[in-house]
């Protein structure tokens, strides 16, 4: 980085109206030049390319509907449009095509099964997605991509058991799907370390293959590793690798307004980035953090415009379950509304019985004011089963309000060590427990 950038951008960080002081000046790893010219993109040959491939096999379709391979293949290419734009009617009719190969092939072909279960993944849909990857384990063929597939929806249903087993059933620590698997149930397990070292070790073989889309992959999934782990600079550059393969990778640029929002303080150039993000990319989450940064910053009108944008958005039934844990942290906060994340908390324990959905549930109570009942529900569910920062600082508060005092300050300075992944409001809460 070059020094005149860097006094250049303190200056601007100094001068940056609405922002709340720190104690200590931010560290600067960002530079504008870095990025600014993928937020300017405004081809994008991937989406292109996806659009004419799905308008092709449409034309198949229409000739000959009964040719299942070509449901496939258009829905293939609504899955990429899906990931390009975050337009959720590419995929739910990505799944409406696939529903409809199964159909016509019995449900004997395993690789169609497994393309609908990772569509239903993608939805949030993990029983229905579990329900097809047993059928297709039984057909039995192409048997270790349904193994690893399997290890992923019993890891996102909390089956820790069935999680073990499948990752030793796939294990081969010269394959690049099992070490991304150890390393996601590193990472579990609070082994940030471990995750980190398997996701380099994949990370460089995706290198030596020169496969495209699992460095894209590779690249993003360290990004957050090690912005997780403190090491910012190296998230950085790790985004940064991301967006020379893909400059409109969302995800990478999301990541890099985070570090500007989150190490760097700098409220007005994450929202400039963000912006840019939205403007081709529409997923509701986006609007979520808008307004985390909107409130940081001190300006309540853009918080509430964008929560009323990220509210109108979810209203759409085709986002299903997606958003459920976004709902429940909104609605939870929010006394007029504590009911409704009351059922909505419940709803996801019903879908998916994990430490993080009860940690919803007991947040939930919390902010009724009932301590006793969150205390509860974080002892059986949550203590000891995730280490993810968000529910420790749940568990902190429960704590606090139940007048256990040593725990949450044992918490709280673990905590502070997850400041730049919790960001700076929840920080400024941690520092009051």
């Amino acid at each position: 980085m070059k020094s005149i950038y860097l006094l250049t951008s303190i200056a601007l960080l100094l001068m940056a109206t609405g922002c709340k002081n720190n104690a200590e000046t931010p560290s600067i790893v960002t530079n504008v030049e870095d990025y600014n010219h993928f937020l300017k993109t405004e081809k994008n040959e991937i989406l292109d390319a996806a659009q004419q491939d799905y308008n092709f096999w449409e034309k198949k379709l229409e000739k000959e509907p009964n040719q299942f391979p070509y449901l496939a293949k258009a829905a293939a290419s609504q899955s990429l449009m899906f990931n390009e734009t975050g337009k959720i009617t590419y995929l739910i009719e990505a799944k409406r095509h696939l529903a409809r190969a199964n159909k016509a092939t019995n449900y004997k072909n395993s690789g169609y099964l497994r393309t609908l279960a990772r569509n239903y993944i993608s939805q949030h849909k993990f029983k229905d997605a579990l329900e097809l990857l047993k059928i297709a384990e039984t057909n039995g063929d192409k048997l270790k991509s349904t193994q690893k597939m399997l290890f992923d929806v019993h890891l996102e249903l909390g089956n820790t058991k069935e999680v073990k087993l499948y990752l030793t059933k796939i294990e081969n620590y010269k394959d690049f799907d099992f070490l991304i698997r150890l390393s996601k149930w590193s990472d579990h397990e609070g082994k940030l370390d471990d995750a980190i070292l398997y996701l380099s070790k994949a990370t460089e073989k995706a290198e030596v293959s020169k496969n495209k889309a699992l460095m894209q992959w590779s690249y993003t999934n360290l990004a957050d590793y090690y912005g997780h782990a403190g090491k910012i600079q190296k998230s950085y550059e790790y985004y940064l690798k991301a967006l020379e393969l893909d400059p409109n990778d969302a995800y990478a640029k999301k990541g890099i307004a985070w570090i500007v929002y989150s190490h760097e303080k700098n409220a007005d150039e994450a929202l400039r980035i963000l912006n840019a993000v939205t403007r081709n990319y529409n997923a509701p989450d986006y609007h979520l953090l808008k307004a985390e940064i909107a409130e940081y910053k001190g300006d309540e009108t853009l918080k509430a415009s964008e929560l009323q944008r990220y509210k109108e958005v979810v209203k759409n039934s085709l986002y299903g379950d997606m958003y459920n844990k976004y709902n429940v942290m909104l609605f939870a906060e929010n006394p007029a509304q504590t009911a409704e994340a009351l059922k909505i908390a419940n709803e996801e324990i019903k879908n998916r019985p994990t430490a993080q959905s009860y940690d919803l549930l007991a947040w939930t109570y919390y902010n009724q004011g009932d301590v006793d009942d969150a205390l509860e529900v974080m002892k059986n569910h949550v203590v000891g089963k995730t280490f993810e920062p968000e529910a420790m600082y749940h568990l902190a508060e429960v704590y606090k309000a139940n007048g256990k005092i040593a725990e949450a300050q044992q918490l709280k300075e673990e905590l502070l060590e997850s400041a730049f992944e919790l960001g700076p409001i929840m920080t400024q809460n941690i520092m009051k427990i």
